[in-house]
């Protein structure tokens, strides 16, 4: 049962989801246009869009809590990262790439981070006006409806949701092909589908960073849902080095069938 959070957790999630709100206004006035885009590295790309968001949340959240850490996908983190006792971990713009074809399957993705676990997250689907979001102890919420994760126990005909470039590699190499597959862009908004009930399962063998998965992360898990690493390690923030091998995100059956099943592949 969702209990009540500590007076100053419920005041940075309202901090939280008022800036990410607002952040989504800002990516959907770009949403749909002809945009400046480049590779930041081969195959990660970033645009104007995506240095807006992230603009207006550094300025939005750091001056209201001067002295918390930062961690971005699109710009430099804080000095204090480390060392902080609570740190803004944030995706101004998670499925940057389907953003820019005008794909609705993107999301604005910040998280709090305490002690290396989420405590506070936003995933937030302007395009869709699908609003997640999640207090750790207090439940998950989809737009102000409670979210609880999905039932199945069997992977046979499970709706599992890949990246594009990684479906084929999944699909094939994992033996999941008795699966329905529907490739998304945003891993956020994937895992936050899982959380809805709305799809069953969340696989990806590729490295993902802080600010694709702290967010999500807490949504799925206060669902009812349980996310690891392929190899079954638990998920940790805000580490030196920010990044996870793969991860799996299902409800708690499902996950333990899908580690079975990738580990022997």
């Amino acid at each position: 049962m969702a209990g009540r959070p500590a007076p100053w957790l419920s005041r940075d999630h309202e901090l939280l989801c008022r800036a990410v709100r607002e952040a989504g206004k800002i990516a959907a006035s770009f949403f749909g246009k002809r945009l400046a885009g480049w590779d930041k590295r081969p195959g990660e790309p970033v645009s104007e869009a995506d240095l807006a968001v992230d603009d207006y949340l550094r300025r939005a959240l750091l001056a209201e809590r001067p002295g918390y850490g930062w961690l971005s996908e699109e710009s430099e983190e804080s000095a204090n990262r480390l060392t902080a006792e609570r740190l803004w971990v944030v995706d101004p713009i998670d499925g940057t790439r389907g953003f820019l074809k005008g794909w609705p399957e993107y999301a604005v993705a910040v998280a709090l981070i305490a002690e290396g676990r989420p405590v506070a997250a936003v995933v937030f689907n302007p395009a869709t006006d699908e609003f997640f979001e999640a207090v750790i102890g207090g439940g998950a919420r989809l737009n102000g409806a409670p979210l609880a994760i999905g039932e199945r126990t069997e992977l046979a005909g499970m709706k599992l949701l890949v990246s594009r470039r990684e479906r084929q590699r999944i699909v094939e190499g994992s033996g999941l092909s008795g699966c329905v597959v529907e490739a998304i862009s945003s891993v956020a908004y994937k895992i936050a589908l899982v959380a809805a009930a709305r799809a069953d399962a969340v696989v990806s063998l590729s490295e993902k960073s802080d600010w694709d998965l702290a967010a999500a992360h807490l949504v799925l898990a206060e669902s009812g849902g349980r996310m690891t690493g392929a190899d079954g390690g638990e998920l940790r923030y805000n580490a030196p080095r920010p990044r996870h091998d793969s991860l799996v995100a299902a409800n708690p059956t499902l996950h333990r069938l899908l580690l079975e099943r990738l580990g022997r592949r």
